[in-house]
């Protein structure tokens, strides 16, 4: 991507692929969420490769055309919000790793939510290593009230440091009856698995008077561009009464003060589906033969009983 100036990002003509919804959430769960993508000029078989979570784990999905995905299987269980690298013939996944489910669902009468980012290393996307903690909780901004959260991770190499974007600490969000990540922050090391230390602050916060970061910060995913770094953030903010989320186009010089440009996909209806009209979530930019590719997932709305999370598709031609 970085062969292209921030101009030049900000001028394509991004639109929705007419496939969209490309995955909807299974019968056993309500979301299918976070999607990670590697493309065929990064992975070993020449394919593409998905990797999203559902609330059983972290699954892969593989593809010949990048729309068409089938199911290969579950890689992680605890796991969510992962992150797919493909680094010197060797994947990295990262991922919010929570406890055992009958933990998580004790949450919901006192008991501490606890999360941190953990690593399963393979070399063919079939075998994988023993997952690994690559960020624990060291900072008092990623603890809230009901325990500690550190989700998100997202990889990304800047003036030779390997830096891991995450989200952290959690805001309830009273329609919806769940919590989302407070604040944005990174943490560095010179190794790829191992040493990273976090920042004493976030990057970014909620700020009631910003009309799209007004409840809380979502989840960051960070790009080089020729001359410049982008960000697309999808914040969590409140309008008219009700919660929504939309992702947001940032740009950065250091890939730390960000600033905010514009919308870049709001909630919407397409013809007849609502498969995204109240939340745009997190998402993952790839480019491939002259396209770029934002997949994202969505979720029609906030009620927890009707609310469903599908994988779409974002486009536009080089």
């Amino acid at each position: 991507m970085n062969n292209l100036t921030f101009n030049e990002f900000n001028s394509l003509d991004f639109k929705l692929c007419n496939a969209n919804p490309i995955i909807r959430n299974p019968w056993n769960s309500f979301v299918i969420a976070d999607p990670s993508v590697i493309t065929p000029d990064f992975s070993h078989d020449k394919k593409f490769h998905l990797f999203c979570h559902t609330f059983f784990g972290v699954h892969h999905y593989v593809s010949n055309n990048g729309i068409n995905f089938k199911k290969q299987g579950k890689v992680a269980n605890r796991a969510m919000r992962p992150n797919i690298n493909y680094i010197d013939g060797k994947y990295y996944l990262f991922y919010e790793r929570t406890r055992p489910v009958i933990l998580n669902a004790l949450s919901l009468i006192g008991v501490k939510w606890k999360s941190e980012i953990y690593c399963t290393e393979s070399v063919d996307l079939i075998k994988w290593s023993k997952p690994y903690p690559v960020i624990k909780k060291t900072r008092e901004y990623e603890e809230y009230n009901k325990g500690y959260a550190i989700s998100n991770p997202f990889l990304i190499n800047i003036n030779g440091k390997n830096r891991l974007y995450y989200s952290c600490g959690q805001t309830f969000i009273e329609d919806c009856g769940f919590g989302e990540p407070t604040y944005i922050s990174f943490a560095e090391s010179d190794s790829i698995s191992t040493g990273y230390i976090s920042r004493n602050e976030p990057i970014i916060k909620p700020d009631k008077d910003t009309e799209y970061l007004n409840l809380c910060s979502g989840c960051l995913k960070v790009y080089k561009l020729k001359d410049c770094y982008i960000g697309l953030q999808n914040g969590i903010f409140e309008k008219n009464g009700k919660s929504h989320s939309a992702i947001m186009l940032l740009k950065s010089d250091d890939g730390v003060n960000f600033e905010f440009v514009k919308p870049f996909l709001v909630p919407q209806i397409c013809g007849s589906s609502k498969w995204m009209a109240q939340y745009v979530y997190a998402c993952c930019l790839t480019k491939y033969d002259n396209k770029f590719r934002l997949y994202f997932n969505a979720r029609n709305v906030s009620n927890n009983l009707l609310g469903r999370e599908c994988i779409g598709i974002l486009e536009s031609q080089v």
